[in-house]
């Protein structure tokens, strides 16, 4: 195995782009302020870029598995353009309650349960005491503490900002960036 990095655990809806609610094609999707840079920046600086979302409206019969892949690979043309990468992208498709079907389950995968980052960190070379995750939601950081990882929680605004604090902060306690 390869020797341990951080990773930077990222939310999607809300994170990366602007959530308008069940975001699955790149008609609807628009990146927040400073995204991209954000991601070009953690690549820069060794980081693991791993997205880490739920997609209940797979459960709702909204939209399919298959589309919230091709947003996926669209994501990854649009950041190739800007020399920056997402190293994969774990998404849960599953929602207690709504919806019908297979999908409407309980599962170890849906934040704030820790599955997606768990399942992360077992398939990529992870040095947990040097990765993050940034969400927007409580149930994002619930599930960073259950994996074991920091959250910090995004209200909005600029990302790259955002993230550069995290940044900052996390170098004056290592001594040093990664």
């Amino acid at each position: 195995m390869s020797r341990p990095r951080p990773a930077a655990f990222l939310d999607r809806d809300g994170v990366l782009n602007h959530d308008r609610g069940y975001v699955w094609n790149s008609k609807s999707f628009e990146w927040i302020d400073g995204a991209v840079e954000t991601v070009r920046l953690l690549n820069e600086r060794g980081f693991l870029v791993l997205v880490v979302t739920n997609q209940a409206g797979v459960a709702r019969g909204l939209y399919t598995e298959r589309d919230v892949e091709r947003l996926h690979r669209w994501m990854d043309r649009e950041l190739g353009r800007w020399r920056a990468r997402v190293d994969a992208y774990y998404f849960c498709p599953h929602h207690p309650t709504a919806g019908g079907g297979p999908y409407t389950r309980p599962c170890d995968c849906r934040k704030p349960a820790p599955g997606l980052l768990l399942r992360a960190m077992s398939e990529w070379p992870v040095d947990a005491a040097l990765s993050f995750l940034v969400g927007d939601h409580e149930r994002d950081l619930a599930a960073a503490v259950a994996a074991g990882v920091p959250g910090h929680l995004f209200a909005g605004g600029d990302l790259l900002r955002f993230v550069v604090g995290i940044l900052e902060r996390q170098d004056r306690v290592t001594g040093g960036g990664s």
